[in-house]
């Protein structure tokens, strides 16, 4: 080794020892991912766990515990006259235990937001969302949260995104959507069959 390169390693280890002396960050922890194995093909999700702790760990929590395993994509919420535009939405195997209802993560607290891709929590009133779970083929900003007290004002709470298998998630929108419900505003969206969701785990 010649000088030159020895003394270029004494500065950059120098640099190193006093940044961490001194407390400086290191390389951040990369995000959790998590593979949605579907018979339709594969989703891989990245989890906001650091913008959204709460919802990113309720979500981990039923993936760790297979609760997703053998559960389905059970709705195609496609908008009108938008070809590849709207959500899919998936649930956990049927009668599988939930844990209780989370606290709502409010996109104008985390700033996340419903972008194409964007991974979103189902619910009824907020703080109510257990395990359903939809995905955004498209963007759709009318869920994110506005400022007002209503139901409808809180938005969902975003709590990762795609970033593998779009392709998936729009295959998923497009199937046959005449499935019954005994919801009147799901009419024309259950899917019909349902997209099984083989297994779901961290990759």
């Amino acid at each position: 080794m010649t000088v030159s390169k020895m003394a270029r390693r004494r500065v950059l280890t120098t640099i190193a020892l006093l940044a961490i002396a001194l407390g400086a960050p290191t390389l951040a922890a990369a995000k959790p991912r998590v593979a949605i194995e579907t018979d339709k093909g594969t989703i891989i999700v990245e989890l906001e766990d650091k913008k959204a702790p709460i919802t990113a760990t309720n979500f981990l929590y039923y993936v760790d515990k297979h609760r997703f395993d053998g559960g389905q994509f059970f709705r195609a919420n496609r908008a009108k006259g938008v070809k590849g535009a709207g959500s899919i939405q998936g649930q956990p195997k049927p009668y599988s235990r939930r844990a209780p209802p989370i606290a709502h993560e409010s996109t104008l607290k985390t700033g996340l937001k419903h972008t194409a891709g964007a991974i979103s929590m189902g619910r009824d009133a907020p703080g109510s969302a257990t395990a359903d779970f939809f995905i955004c083929a498209s963007p759709q900003p009318y869920l994110d949260a506005k400022p007002g007290k209503s139901d409808a004002a809180a938005g969902y709470a975003v709590f990762g995104y795609v970033v593998q298998g779009m392709d998936v998630v729009k295959k998923i929108l497009a199937g046959r959507t005449d499935g019954p419900t005994n919801v009147p505003s799901m009419k024309g969206q259950i899917l019909n069959p349902p997209v099984k969701i083989i297994s779901m785990k961290r990759v």
